[in-house]
């Protein structure tokens, strides 16, 4: 299956996302208290929402999960100890700019500080994208060191979106990588597959399988929390990259009133494992300053992955897992 959307499609897409909380409160039919604590927080954390995602959410309803998700509220604000700015200590594994090396084996490339949509549980709201590299020139000192690193076979694109680069731009960084000859993995992880699901298009396609062809196989790391989040247009770009034979996994976070229930993550599996996506990991909240309002207590965390252990298949179920600064390796919470 190849798709008939373009590279201008998605961007049209993108130019139209609504980034005015008055638009987004106007637009759902939300109750006008709402806009207040939303224009106030957006001033430290723009809001960013793609029509596509909005389409999605129930007008009228502020209990949404998918509005949850996206709507700046005064919680944010506030000072919580235990939450900090670098939750999970990337700039502690930043070994040269572009690069964060937190596992044996990988290698993880900042190669955007945008994302289509701004989550409002943002592990890395806070980054300091600006000190990233940008032009060609200056991604030079990245593939010196992975190219002297024979440790790495795997490179993980991320950031930001990674999606989020024009084609051309992406091609550029992908062959840079394919180039070396000890990396043999190319790992995507991107959330425009499910909030702007235009990015799946022919071109692109074509770009993962001539890698795949060369040697450098990409895998696509998708990020779904809720069922209602797989709508229509989502569900055709998962089968093409499925059917292009591109590994697909899904990772999603455990967020307080949105996805903290046995039901709707029985949902969201089986809606993955049908399109032939993977459910990965069931992330525990990044303790990141402004999100504590979204954190579920590990144990009722527990309670959520022995019930779908009794529901799905094993293949259906995510690992349940908290990242923490300094650890080589995700931490499962199940022992």
């Amino acid at each position: 299956m190849t798709s008939t959307l373009s590279e201008s499609t998605w961007q049209k897409s993108l130019a139209q996302a609504i980034r005015d909380p008055r638009q987004l409160i106007s637009q759902l039919r939300l109750p006008e208290s709402l806009l207040p604590p939303a224009l106030n927080t957006v001033q430290s954390f723009p809001l960013m929402v793609p029509l596509s995602y909005l389409n999605r959410i129930e007008p009228g309803n502020p209990e949404d999960p998918l509005l949850k998700q996206v709507l700046p509220v005064n919680y944010e604000n506030q000072t919580v100890p235990g939450f900090s700015d670098d939750a999970v200590g990337d700039l502690k594994v930043r070994t040269t700019p572009g690069i964060l090396h937190k596992y044996q084996g990988r290698a993880l490339l900042m190669v955007s500080g945008a994302c289509a949509i701004n989550c409002r549980y943002c592990f890395r709201r806070h980054y300091p994208y600006r000190d990233e590299p940008r032009t060609l020139a200056e991604w030079e000192p990245v593939w010196d060191a992975l190219s002297a690193d024979t440790s790495i076979q795997e490179v993980i694109l991320s950031g930001g979106d990674p999606l989020l680069l024009t084609d051309l731009r992406l091609q550029e960084l992908c062959e840079r990588i394919s180039e070396i000859p000890h990396v043999k993995r190319l790992r995507i992880h991107s959330r425009m597959p499910v909030v702007l699901p235009d990015r799946i298009h022919s071109g692109l396609l074509e770009l993962f399988q001539r890698l795949a062809e060369h040697g450098t196989l990409v895998w696509m790391v998708i990020h779904a929390n809720h069922p209602n989040e797989i709508a229509e247009d989502v569900e055709t770009a998962l089968k093409q990259l499925v059917s292009a034979g591109i590994p697909v996994l899904n990772q999603s976070v455990l967020l307080k009133g949105i996805n903290d229930s046995v039901d709707a993550l029985v949902s969201l599996s089986e809606r993955l494992i049908n399109l032939g996506v993977t459910p990965y990991y069931l992330h525990q909240l990044d303790r990141v300053a402004g999100a504590a309002h979204f954190e579920v207590p590990e144990e009722q965390g527990r309670v959520i992955i022995h019930e779908l252990r009794r529901r799905l298949p094993g293949y259906a179920v995510p690992q349940y897992v908290r990242e923490i600064a300094g650890e080589s390796h995700k931490v499962s919470l199940l022992g």
